[in-house]
Formats: C-alpha cells, structure tokens, sequence
C-alpha cells in the first residue's frame, strides 16, 4: 500500500480530500473496500524546546508530520516517543508505548522508544578483550552488561545536527568519549530519521571511531501496540520473522555460541503468521526474548524484509534492515507498575520490540558477526518500519 492522490473522476463528496492508500499489489486497486480520507501529504519539521536535564542540558522535542502520519521525538536519547498511524478508516493512533514528556524518560524504565548504544544487548561477565586489553564494563543486568551500561547513549543528549522540514527528516548527532561507560576509542555518532508519507519510518545510524578499535552496535527498542500504545494485550496480533535460525540462550539470556534452526523447535518457527501467543502455548512459557538471524548479509546491502506484526485493527507492520540480526521481545517484564501516556498502566506483554542488530555478546563469538570498529571505518545500519492499513 502507498499514500497516493486520488483520480479526477473519483465520485466522492464535494468537501471530501482526494486521497488514499492503493494497493500495488492488485493492480492499483484502492486498498480495505472503504473510502479513506485524510488530508494531502504536507510533509514538515517543528522543534520546541521540551525542558533541560542535569547539567543545564537542553532537550528539545521534535515534531515530524508527513502526511497522515505523525512522529514525536526528544533529543535525550534520540527517543522516538510517539508515533501515530491512521487505521483503514483514517482514524490514527499512537502505537509506541513511552511517556507524556521527555522527564518520564530520565527515570529508570524498560527502554521505551530508546535508541540503545554503544553495545545493544547484553556483553556476558560485564568485560571483554580486545586487541590484548581487557575492559571492563558496568554489571547493570545481573553479571553482565546490557544496552552500553547504566549512563548508555539512550541517556545522552543528542544535538540536532541537521532538519529537513520538506523532507520530513532529522539528523542528530553524539561523541562518546575513549572510556565512557568502560568502552575503548572515541566514537562520533548520528542517528538520521526519515517519515515518509506513505508510512515508512526509516532510522539510518551512522558511527565513526578515533583512537581504539570498539564495539558498536546499535539498536532501536520501540514498543510497539499496533492496537494503540494503551490498548493492552499484543498476544493476539499476528507475528511474522523471516528467520530460518536462531541463537539460543542460557538462563541468563547470553547466547550460548549456538545458531540453530527454528525447525522443530516449539515456538521458534515464526516464518509464517501466527498469533505470539501460539508461540507463548508451543513452548509453554510467557514471553519471546531471542536473537533471530537473519542470514548473510554483504556490505552496502539492499534492506531485506526481517519481520511483520498485524492487529485486527487493519495496522500491519514490516521491519526491513541491512542489520544481521533481530531481537524480538514481548515485553514480558511489565507488570502495570509503570504509568506510561495518559496514564495508561502498562501490562505485560503490552508491546512488541523489533530491535536490529548485531548478535548479543558478539564480542565472546568469533562465530558470530562481528560488532567491532576499527579507527578510521564507519558503522552503518539501517532499519525501516514501514506500516499500512
């Protein structure tokens, strides 16, 4: 589907505003059998300032408007935290979990709308060696290391370094000192996002090292509730991932070294739709929390489809990535103790995370992927989410 402008010979009503989604797919026939208006495509930027963190830091609040679509982002953390798409009738809703304001943020929370850095996942023992240095990490998830530490770059204020208000874009940057939480080598990065009007959201990361090789491996962690971010329960949206493997964990959730198929293994096969709780009934446990891979992958390569997520509401998402691979995570650690936007108590399992990445604790698998930097070479990673009614 794609936002278009209607034909001339459209038979609506005189006031009615002459566009819709079509489906290119049948022959350009417009797509859910019912008329659906929304106003023409107007893409901008706004930016207003949103308040200031400790050490007088100031965050701002970015508005990007492209078409029927809306997003909402602060600059501490780079956080996406509202993100609005219109059902088949027009009606929008914002389908990421998160808070009224960016303050909610500065307290301790399960990463909504966070962009996680310098490592995504978690880094086994909270240390790792690296051209014949050992560094050590902060321990901030039982023994090991999780999302770059307590003070990761989803606590940074990011700078806005460039806004492209026709384009519906912003470009924000940040420096991570030689050292900071425990990581070698200076790192210059910036998170690019992209709405199109046709509902594509696109987060381009781009980093740079100066001095010491690093591991980097970036990561957006959305919660995503295509029936909207206080609707409750996603266990019966219907769930897709196009992996054919996976890598298995221990009790404390570090890969084992592993890559095993999804093949008879009860609950892993995601490769064709079926509601997350079939999987939550075949392995007789709550909760997904796993890497799945996504096979190879040459450099500069073209996005490959990852992963789709769909609500009776008529909202479908798909996750596209050049990233080899993704963590999907049912949010089964909420437990209604967190009051999210309009006061909304979050539950378990009330979202889904889609997060493209490297592989966890790649830097103790010389079988996996590797996330490390060198000086001079840049990291990319790019992942779409792009959503249709």
């Amino acid at each position: 589907m794609k936002l278009v402008e209607m034909p001339a010979a459209y038979s609506g009503s005189a006031g009615d505003k002459k566009w819709n989604f079509v489906d290119e797919e049948q022959n350009g026939n417009w797509g859910g059998g019912y008329p659906m208006y929304f106003p023409p495509p107007v893409m901008f930027v706004a930016r207003r300032p949103a308040g200031e963190v400790s050490g007088a830091r100031k965050v701002e609040e970015i508005q990007m408007v492209s078409g029927a679509f809306m997003a909402k982002v602060y600059t501490y953390g780079a956080i996406l935290a509202e993100l609005h798409i219109p059902d088949a009738y027009g009606q929008p809703v914002d389908v990421v979990l998160g808070f009224p304001s960016f303050e909610g943020y500065t307290n301790k929370h399960p990463k909504f709308g966070c962009n996680v850095g310098r490592v995504a996942n978690r880094i086994a023992g909270g240390s790792f060696e690296l051209g014949g240095e050992k560094y050590s990490l902060e321990k901030n998830n039982g023994e090991n290391c999780i999302h770059g530490g307590a003070v990761g770059w989803d606590k940074a204020v990011w700078t806005v370094l460039e806004v492209d208000s026709p384009g519906c874009s912003v470009k924000l940057g940040h420096t991570s000192p030689d050292g900071d939480e425990g990581f070698p080598g200076k790192v210059n990065a910036t998170i690019h996002y992209f709405l199109a009007p046709n509902g594509v959201l696109r987060i381009e990361y781009a980093a740079e090292v100066e001095g010491k090789a690093t591991p980097i491996n970036m990561a957006h962690h959305s919660y995503f509730n295509l029936a909207g971010h206080g609707a409750g329960s996603v266990l019966a949206h219907a769930i897709q991932v196009a992996a054919d493997s996976y890598t298995p964990v221990g009790e404390d959730l570090i890969p084992t070294g592993e890559i095993q198929p999804v093949e008879g293994v009860p609950g892993m096969d995601l490769r064709q739709p079926q509601p997350i709780s079939e999987s939550f009934e075949a392995r007789e446990q709550c909760g997904l929390d796993y890497n799945f891979v996504l096979g190879e992958k040459p450099e500069n390569t073209d996005l490959t489809f990852a992963a789709s997520l769909q609500d009776a509401s008529g909202r479908y998402m798909e996750v596209h990535t050049t990233a080899p691979g993704l963590q999907v995570y049912t949010a089964d650690n909420l437990d209604g103790s967190i009051a999210g936007k309009e006061g909304v108590s979050y539950q378990k399992n009330g979202g889904v995370c889609f997060e493209t990445q490297g592989f966890p604790d790649a830097v103790h698998h010389a079988n996996f992927p590797s996330v490390i930097v060198e000086p001079g070479e840049t990291y990319n990673h790019v992942v779409e989410y792009r959503f249709f009614c």
